[in-house]
């Protein structure tokens, strides 16, 4: 993988990228179109991207080139000419939640120079992750989530009834959950928007200590790039439901179905991480419009310094 680091201009210019799809995300808040929704951040996005001085390749986006007309994987954006940038990219983290005006939908993207990025296959992947501040390897896919949350309360110096896992509220996590409660650990289920989960753990204002379960793998690699920049531990598996799925694996060039990815091999290099509200949520304000401006509040993360930083942003009204 190249050496070349992620310019603040780049990095800038994703800010822009991630808070301009979100503004046209927020068009569509509470009209119950999620279609119309995600086509009009995707369409921002991919508008913005393309004005940016790179060459950038689509690594995690929309779906393969036959199921998404824009931002689909391979896709080339930018000017083409400036760095090779590699993005993992989601307009609309939750469409369902823009569409009814619920809380933690976002616009979110990450880069990294080229090969810096797991090139995942659209499938199902397990899922386990903490924020920064425990030794390497306390939670691990192989163990149960009672095992996990236990070994981190004890490092923590805790009671387990005083951690809180995130999970996904579906019925395939019922033996997560069943798990995590015979221990007496709290559960705060969400409906949707599973990397929004996952950044919960590295903000200890949320409460969030733990996130496990099964979602898409293309957002377990969008999750892995924000865990990257604070010093976060996460596990992915693939998991694939019938042979179409692993022929798409076959064809991203992954070989080993089974293989345990850890932290560094979904996100690796010099990474920027992106995330807009477009609806408020747990760790950004959404999209609002007052006083003749339109206003964002994005999060930025950076790997390569460690820097966090919120940037609230207005732009007037055209």
């Amino acid at each position: 993988m190249s050496e070349t680091k992620i310019s603040a201009s780049i990095a800038d210019a994703m800010v822009t990228v991630s808070e301009l799809a979100a503004i046209a995300a927020y068009e569509e808040v509470g009209r119950g179109d999620e279609k119309q929704a995600d086509q009009a951040a995707v369409d921002a996005m991919r508008t913005a991207l393309n004005q940016v001085e790179m060459r950038g390749r689509i690594v995690i986006g929309e779906g393969e080139r036959d199921e998404a007309p824009m931002l689909y994987i391979g896709e080339e954006v930018g000017t083409g000419t400036g760095p090779e940038i590699d993005i993992a990219l989601d307009p609309l983290e939750g469409t369902t939640l823009t569409a009814k005006a619920m809380p933690n939908a976002l616009a979110v993207l990450a880069i990294a120079p080229r090969g810096g990025l797991l090139f995942s296959p659209d499938v199902y992947m397990d899922k386990i992750a903490v924020g920064p501040g425990y030794d390497k390897g306390i939670v691990s896919l192989d163990a149960t989530p009672a095992e996990n949350i236990t070994a981190m309360a004890k490092v923590k110096g805790v009671p387990v009834n005083q951690m809180t896992a995130c999970v996904l509220d579906r019925p395939r996590h019922a033996p997560i959950i069943e798990s995590l409660r015979s221990v007496g650990a709290r559960i705060a289920l969400i409906t949707d928007g599973d990397v929004a989960g996952v950044i919960n753990t590295t903000d200890p204002s949320t409460g969030i200590d733990l996130y496990v379960g099964q979602g898409g793998a293309p957002e377990g690699v969008l999750a892995a790039s924000a865990l990257k920049c604070v010093g976060g531990q996460m596990q992915g598996r693939l998991h694939f439901r019938n042979d179409e799925e692993r022929a798409r694996a076959a064809r991203t060039g992954i070989t080993n179905l089974d293989r345990l990815y850890d932290l560094n091999e979904l996100a690796s290099g010099d990474t920027v991480f992106c995330a807009t509200g477009v609806t408020n949520g747990d760790l950004l304000t959404g999209v609002s419009i007052n006083g003749g401006g339109v206003h964002t509040e994005t999060l930025v993360m950076s790997s390569s310094t460690g820097l966090i930083r919120k940037v609230r942003s207005t732009r007037r009204l055209s």
